[in-house]
């Protein structure tokens, strides 16, 4: 009576994500980057490598889980590359993909519509770090500073 090992379930390949609207660019960039903690993981990784330990250590507020499922996104979608540093247990490091930067000066308009968006409607006031790309609201999102 032999018994066969079953894979553990993360070892499955990952199935692409169907474009809500197909052929519609909008929607595939929103796919893309439109996670709630997408581009502030693009943000952190704009800097240089990071290991996991680092990028949840600067957003505090993710749960290891949900940051470990937005980076296989961002992976699944060509922006963030993974890299194994040796043996097991290794430690892996995420990265921007030339891909990757190109999402930085759309972030950046993101941002910038969003501190014209509080002015005009008087949302929270932000304390905003002015022209870095990779800096965060502190005190609209609890996150801590970019270091």
């Amino acid at each position: 009576m032999g018994t066969a090992k079953k894979a553990p379930a993360g070892n499955h390949p990952r199935l692409v994500r169907a474009n809500a609207i197909p052929g519609c660019a909008l929607t595939e960039a929103l796919a893309a980057i439109g996670g709630r903690w997408k581009l502030f993981v693009v943000y952190r990784l704009a800097d240089g490598p990071r290991h996991f330990a680092a990028l949840r250590r600067s957003l505090p507020d993710v749960s290891a889980k949900v940051l470990a499922q937005q980076l296989r996104e961002l992976q699944a979608d060509g922006l963030v590359s993974r890299q194994r540093t040796g043996p097991v247990p290794a430690t892996v490091h995420y990265s921007l993909t030339a891909h990757g930067l190109s999402v930085l000066p759309v972030a950046e308009q993101i941002r910038r519509w969003g501190l014209a968006h509080q002015a005009a409607f008087g949302g929270d006031a932000c304390h905003d770090a002015g022209a870095d790309p990779r800096a965060t609201c502190d005190a609209a999102t609890g996150l801590a500073a970019r270091p």
